[in-house]
C-alpha cells in the first residue's frame, strides 16, 4: 500500500470557486481516501507526509486539443517521419507536459494507443493520454497534406502523422471501426478547412453530413464521444446537428452556432494560444509559410468568439493545440483568456468541464475522496489571478499523478 498525507493545505474547490484552508488530504494507492482539516490521522505510520506550508493544493491541469507527437508543426514533414524518431521526441513534448501541471491531456491526432500504453506503465513521464489515433479528413480536407501538384495519397496507418483521408460512408465507418479497434477514447473529424492544411480554405465546409453522421453513430456504438474540427458558424452547426460532443477552434462563429452549442448543451474548446505563437514564431519553428498566413485569418477573431461565447454560457474548455517548439508556450491560454474571462472560470475550463467532456467527472478534475490523485502544489492565488501560470518553474511546487510524485521542485 502506497499512502501519502498532505498537510497544512489551502485545498481548491474548483466547483465552488472557493479555498478550505488548513485541510489534510490522504492519498492512498493513487486514489484521494480522505480531505479534512484531520484528514491526516487516518494515514499509517508509513506514509509520506508533505508539508503544503499553505500553499493552494488543487486538481491537476487538463488541456483538451494537444498533438503530443507533433515535433513539428509542418504535418507534411511528420508524415514522412519514422514513427520511431517521432516516439523520442514525443517523450520530451509530454514531459514538459506534466512539468506544467497538465495530468490529462486529449490528443486531437497523431498519439496512439502505444504512447497512451507506455504513459500507463511509466515507461515515459508524462500525464494521462486520451487519443483518437488518425483524425479524419476528406480528400482536400484538413488532415490531407498533400500538394495539388501531389497525386499518390500513401496512407501507412502505421506510421506518425496528423490522419488519415476517407471518402463516403463505407470508408468513415471503417476509419472509425478502425481508430475504435486501437482503443481510440474518442473519435476527430475535420469538418471545416484549417492553417495546417494546403489545399483548403478556412471557410470550407468538409464531409457530407451523411459521412458526418455515420461517424457519430459509430462513436455512439462505442460510447465514446467526438471531437469536431471547425472554424466558421456553418462548419460548426453542421458538425453539432450531425452528433459531434465538442467543437475544436471555433474562431469564426456565430450567433448560430453558439445557439445550437447551447441548445444541444455541447462543448467549444477554443485554442487561442496556438494562434498567437503561430504569429509570433510560426515559420521559425518550421511552418511553410504559405500556410502561416492563413493564421491572420482567425487570429484576432478568436478572442471575440470566446467572448461572445462566454457571455452566452456555453460550456467552455481549456485547449491549446500548440505545435514543434512552440508547445512550451501552452499555459500562455491563462492570459489569453483572462481578458475575457475571470481566473475560476479558466480553471473550471482546465478541470471540471473538461473533466465532464472526457467523460471523466467522477475520476478527475477534483480534490475528493474518491478521485484520482492527480494533485498540483502552486505557490499564488490562482483562484484570483492567472499570474502564477506564467512562471510555472517557479510556482508549480509539485505535480502528483495516480498518486506518483512526477514533478517536484
Amino acid at each position: 500500500m502506497r499512502e501519502t498525507v498532505f498537510r497544512n493545505a489551502r485545498v481548491l474547490d474548483v466547483a465552488r470557486g472557493a479555498y478550505d484552508d488548513g485541510q489534510s488530504v490522504v492519498v492512498r494507492d493513487g486514489v484521494i481516501v480522505a480531505v479534512a482539516t484531520d484528514a491526516h490521522r487516518l494515514a499509517g505510520a508509513d506514509a509520506r507526509e508533505i508539508d503544503v506550508a499553505g500553499r493552494v493544493l488543487m486538481p491537476g491541469l487538463c488541456d483538451a486539443h494537444v498533438h503530443v507527437t507533433a515535433f513539428t508543426p509542418d504535418f507534411a514533414l511528420l508524415g514522412r517521419t519514422a514513427p520511431s524518431y517521432v516516439t523520442v521526441q514525443a517523450q520530451d513534448i509530454l514531459q514538459g507536459m506534466i512539468g506544467r501541471g497538465f495530468t490529462t491531456v486529449r490528443d486531437a491526432g497523431g498519439a496512439d494507443w502505444g504512447l497512451a500504453k507506455a504513459l500507463a506503465e511509466g515507461a515515459i513521464v508524462g500525464p494521462r493520454l486520451l487519443y483518437c489515433g488518425h483524425a479524419l479528413s476528406q480528400t482536400g480536407g484538413h488532415a490531407d497534406m498533400r500538394g495539388p501538384g501531389q497525386h499518390n495519397l500513401d496512407q501507412c496507418l502505421c506510421c506518425a502523422g496528423l490522419g488519415q483521408v476517407c471518402d463516403g460512408v463505407p470508408e468513415m465507418r471503417r476509419a472509425c471501426r478502425e481508430e475504435i479497434r486501437k482503443g481510440a477514447t474518442h473519435l476527430k473529424l475535420m469538418v471545416s478547412g484549417g492553417v495546417a492544411s494546403p489545399t483548403d480554405r478556412i471557410d470550407s465546409t468538409q464531409f457530407a453530413l451523411d459521412e458526418l453522421r455515420a461517424a457519430c453513430e459509430e462513436a455512439e456504438a462505442a460510447n465514446i464521444p467526438v471531437m469536431a474540427h471547425a472554424y466558421t458558424g456553418r462548419a460548426a452547426v453542421r458538425a453539432l446537428e450531425a452528433g459531434v460532443s465538442s467543437i475544436e477552434h471555433g474562431n469564426l462563429i456565430d450567433q448560430a452556432a453558439i445557439d445550437t452549442l447551447l441548445r444541444l448543451d455541447r462543448w467549444l474548446v477554443p485554442t487561442l494560444a496556438t494562434y498567437h505563437a503561430l504569429a509570433a514564431e510560426g515559420v521559425e519553428a518550421g511552418m511553410p509559410a504559405e500556410l502561416n498566413k492563413k493564421v491572420y485569418t482567425v487570429l484576432e477573431a478568436g478572442t471575440e468568439a470566446l467572448r461572445m461565447a462566454a457571455k452566452a454560457g456555453v460550456k467552455l474548455v481549456y485547449g491549446s493545440d500548440l505545435l514543434g517548439t512552440m508547445q512550451r508556450h501552452q499555459l500562455t491560454e491563462f492570459a489569453i483568456r483572462a481578458v475575457v474571462q475571470d481566473p475560476i472560470d479558466i480553471l473550471r475550463a482546465a478541470t471540471t468541464q473538461a473533466a465532464a467532456l472526457f467523460r471523466m467527472e467522477d475520476r478527475i478534475g477534483a480534490v475528493r475522496a474518491g478521485y484520482l490523485a492527480d494533485l498540483l502544489i502552486v505557490d499564488g492565488d490562482v483562484l484570483h489571478s492567472v499570474a502564477p501560470w506564467s512562471v510555472p518553474e517557479e510556482t508549480i511546487k509539485m505535480v502528483m499523478k495516480d498518486g506518483e510524485v512526477l514533478v517536484s521542485r
